[in-house]
This record gives C-alpha cells, structure tokens and sequence, in this order.
C-alpha cells in the first residue's frame, strides 16, 4: 500500500504563530488555498483510490481544494481519527504566551513531548502525545482493515502535522524521540510504502517526507540551525542493470550526469559554505556537477563515505549471486545486520564509519552554514537510519534515489536529536514519486 500524507495548508492560526491543536476556528488563508492547488497538480497523474481527511476545516478544506485540483472525482473521507493533537488548554496562544503561563509544560513539550501531561477543562490529566500515538494506531489498522496491503492501493491522507508525524512514527516502528526527530510543513507531500502488517508492526519503506518542492519555496527555510544537504550520487550503467557496484570505481552515465545537473539546479539558490564529497568517482562527479552553480566552494573528499565492499558480490547481477549464495542473499533482504559478503564487510561497519563522519562534518559548522555531503545508497541509509532512531537491521526502511535530495538541520541543543526535515525528494527529477533506477547497491 502506497500511503502520500499530505499536511493542510497554510492556516489563519499558522501566520499568526497560534496553537491550534483541536480547535475548528482556524481556517485556511488565501495561500494556503494556492498550497493546496498546487499540490493537487504535483499529484495530478497518481492513481488515487481513497481520500481520508480530518474534518476540522483547515484540513477539510485542503483535501477538498486538492482533490479538485488532482482531477480526482473522489469525495473525501472525513475520520475522526485524524483529528489533531489535543492540546486544549494551549489552543489560540502563541509559544510567547505558552511559555510565560505553562513554563514547566512548555519545556517538557519542547524537550521530552511524550512525558507532557495536560488538563481538561473538567480536571481530568492526560497525556497529549500519547493519546495520539495511539489514535495513529487505531487509524493505521483501520486503514489496511477496509484496505489490505495486497491490493497495493494508493491512499491519500490529509491532516495535521502531529497526526502526520504520528502516523509516521508507528509505521516505521516508534523510535525513541521520534516525534522530534522530523518536521512537516503546509501541504508537503509525504510518502511511505506499506509492505507487510502483522501483529500490530508494519514494515515499512519511506520513499520521501515532508517534499515542499512543487511548492513556491522549494525547500523549508533554514532557520538558525547548520544544515547538511545530503545527497546520493547520480545513476550509473550498474544503477541501470542492477549490478551490485560496492567499492568498484563505476562513474556517472549519461543519465546519471543529468540527474547531478538537475539536482544542481534544484539547490542553486541555496547559499553553500562546505562541499564533502566520497572519494568515489560517481558521487565525487555528482558533488561537481552541483557545485557549478555555486562558484568557490572547495570539494573535500572523504574515505570514510565509501559505499559498502561487497566483496565478491561485486559486479554481480542478483540473479547471479542468487545461484551461488542463496541463503545469504535471502539473508541480506531480511536481516542486512546479520551479513557480511563474502571478502565484504557488515552493514555495522559501513554505519560506524559513516555516521562518525557525518558527525565530524556536523561538529564544524557553525549555525549560518549549509554543507554539501554527497555519498551512495548503504552510506546515506545508515546516516539516516541513525539520525531517526533506528537500526542497522533498518536500512531497507529509507529509500535513496540517484540524485535524490534529504535535508538535515543539525540541533544546537545537544539533548536534542538532529531534524531530518526532507527526505529522499525527487522531485527535481521529473515528478513527486521517485522513478529512479532499483538497481543495486
């Protein structure tokens, strides 16, 4: 099941900086219903077969504007179980008056969201967060009950961005801090590949989040923390074949040349103060082609950042190396943790040295700067993997696309996780889904 959540769009409470949580006053603006359109036009094409929105009317409206500019003939689904966060005693204060009246409240949302506990107007406590992971639970398994993961439907969501982000979290299997560790904006478009439900799990492949490029602005603005655009390099002849490259040195093709350049427009207006780049010939060409449009920035090449040594599984089609070492390929897809080819090395090994460069590269900037860091597919899913709380035994969750664009925004609060505030955004591409090459690592 293909699952696109879309956030509403930009709300009468949302330019005035207010909380809106459950409250049904905050309407859509002007540019909101703009949002809204042209989003239905990016996802103009895609074959829909339900909508389920919220039916508090910022989201009501957008699913509505949406679907009629999607060419959709379908009527929206209104469930209760989209409803937004409840954070009733907050609703229509900004974060100013928050903070000045709930000090100890505010902090704990900010820091620790799951332990915050609030009250009613009645008195009762309860626990905002989570009541809401549990209602993205309840969605979820109502969701694939009316429509099974077999029939691969494709089923648009619209609704808010703490349900969004909830719906999210329980899909890719709850991860400490999850609900801080990425963000959503008005009518991004967010897409994650359902494969298989059983007792209550799901897994689960994230094709892209919080993808704002068919908006006006592209990106989400930078705010004042260091940002690292992180990019996998563009398609190779192996990408195309489904060869299995690893550490063999196989450059850009021609396609691959114009995934880089497009992926260079796309960032072009961006102001880069670093550039790293793997010490492979594909990624480093990819790294170049970006840098064209930003004029002085040296490369620093990085061996750390070396897609993973298959070992004797280079060079291999899957077909090939399904004849000779069956279990262990069978292996790999279920448990890659578990795995090390023949004359390779493990997936832990790739994460260990990736994620401390990562983490160097992180460590040198200053709050102003954006890096560049352009890398393969294994080395970009174990950066990733870490930076939302997940495992190495995780990797197959991300989904990285040749040319494909992920954003992190690195937290000045060290007890905070770092945002991984896009990723995997293809649009520059051709469209919102990502139609590049399946091949190989």
């Amino acid at each position: 099941m293909r699952l696109v959540l879309v956030r509403h769009g930009l709300s009468s409470f949302n330019r005035e900086g207010r909380i809106q949580g459950r409250d049904n006053l905050s309407f859509l603006t002007d540019e909101g219903i703009n949002q809204a359109h042209q989003t239905g036009k990016a996802l103009g094409g895609i074959p829909i077969k339900a909508v389920y929105s919220s039916p508090l009317q910022r989201a009501s409206q957008t699913a509505l504007k949406l679907t009629e500019s999607q060419g959709s003939t379908l009527t929206p689904i209104f469930d209760d179980g989209l409803l937004e966060v409840d954070l009733t005693p907050w609703s229509g204060l900004t974060p100013i008056e928050i903070k000045e009246k709930f000090p100890d409240q505010y902090k704990c949302w900010q820091e620790e969201p799951g332990n915050l506990v609030l009250k009613r107007s009645n008195g009762e406590s309860f626990r905002p967060l989570e009541d809401l992971m549990n209602q993205a639970h309840t969605f979820l398994e109502s969701l694939i009950r009316k429509h099974p993961i077999e029939t691969k439907e494709t089923i648009l969501v619209v609704a808010h961005n703490a349900i969004l982000r909830c719906l999210i979290i329980n899909l890719i299997g709850k991860p400490n801090l999850g609900f801080r560790r990425i963000k959503l904006g008005n009518t991004s478009i967010s897409i994650l590949n359902i494969i298989s439900h059983q007792k209550g799990k799901f897994r689960t492949q994230i094709e892209c989040l919080n993808s704002t490029a068919h908006l006006e602005a592209k990106l989400p603005k930078k705010t004042d923390h260091a940002r690292i655009i992180l990019v996998r390099h563009g398609e190779t002849d192996w990408n195309k074949q489904g060869r299995f490259q690893g550490q063999i040195d196989i450059p850009l093709n021609k396609n691959g040349h114009k995934q880089a350049s497009a992926a260079g427009n796309f960032l072009s207006h961006l102001n880069l103060d670093k550039a790293y780049s793997s010490s492979m010939t594909r990624p480093k060409e990819t790294a170049e082609e970006i840098l064209s449009f930003h004029k002085n920035i040296p490369l620093k090449l990085e061996d750390n950042l070396k897609e993973i040594n298959h070992g004797k599984w280079e060079g291999k089609l899957e077909t090939e190396i399904d004849k000779k070492w069956p279990k262990l390929l069978k292996e790999w897809k279920l448990s890659p943790e578990k795995v090390e080819m023949p004359d390779g090395e493990t997936i832990q090994k790739v994460w260990d040295r990736s994620v401390k460069c990562f983490t160097d590269i992180a460590s040198e900037l200053n709050s102003s700067e954006t890096a560049l860091l352009v890398a393969h597919d294994a080395v970009n899913k174990t950066i990733l993997c870490n930076l939302l709380g997940l495992k190495a035994s995780d990797i197959w969750m991300i989904k990285q696309g040749n040319g494909g664009v992920t954003i992190i925004d690195i937290n000045k609060n060290h007890n905070q996780p770092d945002i991984v505030t896009c990723l995997n955004l293809t649009f520059h591409l051709g469209g919102i889904l990502d139609m590049t090459a399946e091949g190989a690592l």
